[in-house]
């Protein structure tokens, strides 16, 4: 079966979050279970692009607008992600160092959905799957289908993967004359309350919608950012499948990223290895607990819960432990930890910013993980912090949910606490630190979470089955 996989993240190539991950390693395993698996992307002016040999295999032009848009298409030569992957450059739209944050967004991810569909057109490439990934390119659905010059696509499946369904590229109406040429009686399908929703259109327009875990898939009926209606009138054609991880990459038997590998077998000294390298490099005490939060300052993964976590556990006396921040967003979050630094500076460290060899070292130093999100469609982070007998502690919400069972219920192996309040989250902490303090309770938790298994070859599989229903 040919998949093309059409994103606009793809580690290593470009990453901001989990649909990064998701997407450089759910088509390697796919091709492993004998799949042709593309994966299609914009060109970034990145140190990925730059070190790597990209074989121009196409060129074209098309109006968008009245403005010719050029386009090259390039091969990454060796397919060194386990995977043939594609670029798509733009001069003056797709060819930029970052993914987001420019004023013209909208029409740098209509040119990109334009390109690809016209080189597939020219270059006679017909996939019997195309997966979009989030609202980036969610019209594809309704373009295969109904736009004049991309007819001959009707019968190709089209799934839309929703990774964060908060986020729907709404766009006013007048971006309309900027699509390619389309039926305009099917405008309908473009429109959700008076502007085009690419996310809604691609929910209406594709043949299924999978979300990142089971969980998410029930939440989206309920909290959707005004789509709720429309995820459960379509909910037949809806599949929760939970996000794996690249256990080739996460793995602490053979990560070249931390000072010390191990293994089950040897996760206590593994770890003890770990933190006091990792204590002694940051100016932490490895003999105290060490609990850590790694990911974007933002209110929907609860940090701005963070400032007031911190004063609260540093305002008991009896909760020994150190804690370290790997992060960086919002800048008041930012402000209000820059201040804890000041007031405690021998439990309290924060590295502002993302760096993927510290985060990989954090995890396999770090007693705890804290998840406090207010939205979490799967969550990666816990299932890597398992991965290197790191013990979970997250709010009951979407993947999260899913895949931590409390330590009180049976085979549980994390710590899950109700709601994203900053009362919740130290209650859960500090119901952590009595329980790990217990005699080899600590280690029976390491040892239960590090054989789980939570890598990508069954949920391939699962999306494979999709396909093939389809």
């Amino acid at each position: 079966m040919h998949i093309i996989h059409l994103s606009v993240e793809c580690f290593p190539l470009a990453k901001v979050g989990g649909l990064a991950d998701v997407v450089g390693a759910l088509p390697r395993y796919q091709r492993k279970l004998k799949q042709d698996a593309w994966v299609v992307s914009p060109w970034y002016d990145r140190p990925f692009t730059q070190s790597k040999k990209l074989k121009t295999v196409f060129e074209g032009s098309f109006f968008q607008g009245s403005e010719v848009l050029h386009y090259q298409v390039l091969k990454e030569g060796k397919d060194s992600l386990g995977f043939p992957l594609y670029l798509i450059k733009i001069p003056g739209k797709l060819d930029r160092p970052e993914v987001y944050c420019y004023p013209d967004e909208a029409e740098q991810w209509i040119a990109f959905q334009h390109a690809f569909l016209h080189w597939m057109k020219h270059a006679n490439i017909m996939p019997d799957v195309v997966n979009c990934h989030d609202h980036h390119v969610g019209l594809v659905p309704f373009l295969m289908k109904h736009a004049t010059d991309f007819n001959q696509f009707d019968d190709v499946k089209t799934v839309i993967t929703v990774h964060n369904g908060q986020y729907q590229g709404w766009m006013p109406w007048n971006k309309g004359v900027l699509l390619p040429a389309f039926d305009t009686w099917r405008w309908g399908l473009l429109d959700w309350d008076g502007v085009i929703n690419p996310l809604a259109s691609a929910i209406k327009c594709s043949d299924a919608f999978t979300t990142v875990s089971e969980g998410y898939l029930l939440e989206l009926y309920e909290q959707a950012n005004g789509l709720e209606g429309l995820f459960r009138t379509e909910s037949e054609k809806g599949f929760g499948i939970v996000n794996g991880i690249d256990d080739a990459y996460w793995n602490p038997t053979e990560d070249e990223l931390i000072p010390n590998n191990y293994d089950v077998a040897a996760v206590k000294k593994g770890k003890e290895k770990n933190k006091k390298t990792f204590c002694e490099k940051v100016g932490l005490d490895a003999s105290l607990p060490l609990l850590t939060y790694i990911g974007r300052f933002a209110g929907e993964k609860g940090a701005d819960l963070l400032p007031e976590v911190i004063e609260n556990i540093f305002g008991n006396p009896e909760n020994k432990i150190s804690i370290f921040i790997l992060g960086s967003g919002d800048e008041q979050i930012q402000a209000n930890l820059q201040a804890l630094l000041d007031r405690y500076p021998d439990n309290l460290k924060v590295f502002f910013g993302y760096n993927e060899g510290l985060a990989h070292e954090v995890y396999a130093a770090a007693d705890m993980i804290l998840m406090p999100s207010r939205v979490e469609p799967c969550g990666l982070n816990q299932l890597y912090a398992m991965k290197y007998g790191t013990i979970p502690i997250v709010r009951a919400i979407g993947g999260l949910k899913d895949t931590v069972v409390d330590v009180t219920e049976k085979n549980g192996y994390g710590f899950v606490f109700p709601e994203a309040r900053a009362q919740d989250a130290v209650s859960a902490v500090e119901r952590a630190l009595e329980y790990i303090g217990g005699r080899g309770k600590m280690q029976r938790i390491r040892k239960k979470e590090m054989e789980l298994d939570f890598s990508w070859d069954k949920s391939a599989q699962q999306y494979i089955n999709l396909y093939n229903r389809l």
